[in-house]
């Protein structure tokens, strides 16, 4: 990528969003075949929301995590973060980006072992050259908003998996990012601390005014941490709804998203038997390396029409809901859409 001063966003979205993404697409090459691993996505996410990315095993989900967290670069489409074009900017620029605007959290906590809890959260200012003093000063603080003020001194051996997630989190606020990024970030912890976790992060949002992307594949987790905000589902490197939790989880419109919702178990039974279960026509997901045709989903799709869904690509296009959303379903735009409107 060239080193070129990064392009502003377009004039429209100035004052929009912290992240925007249009047609973002990467392939890698495996065995000599070309693997694109995440196609056309289209994202906006604005400021001090909080969005859910899930999906299974080779959605695509992580790439774009990789993407939005500037730690790779698209083989195609734009990708503008806080006002700044990086889908163009070579490494150097790209690290700097990652050191003062985007905080990380991971699945498996990457602390050093023989480190204090301190120095594990002072590293990314080590990375950004802030001062001694005032890296140690920010380090104490994150510590003490994430509850861990006694334990600075502890090294990860010292703590439980949960405290050890919370020293995660603090390292991602030192830098007092503009996004924190949430790779599986509870998955490694027992169930009864993921939702004290979860609630950290929520409350970050409204006392920093971060906005957050959790990448899962957890629907239950991805419901909980995204109730007031937006769950986006990923299926073979493409987006295929993108709605307010609360709409998405009440009344899936893809297929997909359908049969997800349909397999999260309920306390309530009423709420179970309410749920439609949907039958998929396999179990099995196609390969990266021979995608089908048209929809991808279709050959597990019991709404696939024939002629259409195995022929045409959908594209996420917005739903005419009382809620913001956005749909790759031919099926579910053409029965959700007035006839008026899909006429023009």
């Amino acid at each position: 990528m060239s080193a070129t001063a990064p392009s502003p966003m377009p004039a429209a979205a100035e004052d929009g969003p912290v992240i925007l993404t249009r047609g973002l697409t990467r392939e890698y090459r495996l065995e000599g075949e070309v693997v694109r691993a995440l196609n056309g996505i289209d994202l906006d996410i604005h400021r001090n929301e909080f969005v859910a990315i899930m999906g299974p095993s080779g959605s695509g989900k992580s790439t774009l995590m990789n993407m939005i967290g500037c730690l790779d670069t698209p083989t195609s489409g734009e990708y503008w973060l806080n006002g700044q074009r990086v889908s163009d900017m070579g490494d150097k620029q790209l690290a700097r980006i990652r050191n003062k605007e985007i905080g990380f959290v991971f699945q498996t906590f990457n602390l050093l072992p023989r480190a204090s809890s301190l120095h594990n959260v002072e590293l990314p200012l080590i990375y950004a050259a802030t001062p001694g003093k005032e890296r140690r000063r920010r380090a104490q603080q994150a510590l003490e908003r994430v509850g861990l003020g006694e334990r600075m001194n502890h090294r990860p051996s010292e703590l439980s998996g949960g405290q050890r997630q919370r020293v995660a989190i603090a390292r991602a606020l030192t830098v007092d990012p503009r996004l924190i990024v949430a790779d599986e970030a509870v998955s490694m912890v027992d169930v009864s601390i993921r939702i004290s976790l979860l609630n950290l992060l929520l409350g970050l949002r409204s006392e920093m005014g971060v906005s957050i992307v959790l990448i899962t594949h957890d629907l239950a987790v991805a419901r909980y941490f995204a109730r007031s905000g937006r769950i986006g589902v990923m299926y073979l490197g493409r987006m295929v709804e993108l709605a307010r939790s609360e709409a998405l989880v009440a009344d899936p419109a893809h297929p997909y998203s359908a049969a997800l919702i349909a397999a999260i178990p309920e306390a309530d039974p009423r709420i179970t038997r309410s749920k439609e279960r949907i039958e998929l026509r396999t179990a099995e997901v196609p390969s990266l390396l021979n995608l089908p045709p048209g929809c991808t989903f279709h050959p597990r799709c019991p709404l696939a029409e024939p002629g259409l869904c195995d022929v045409k690509v959908p594209q996420l296009l917005p739903l005419p809901d009382e809620t913001p959303r956005e749909v790759a379903c031919h099926v579910a735009i053409r029965e959700r859409t007035p006839a008026a409107e899909l006429i023009h």
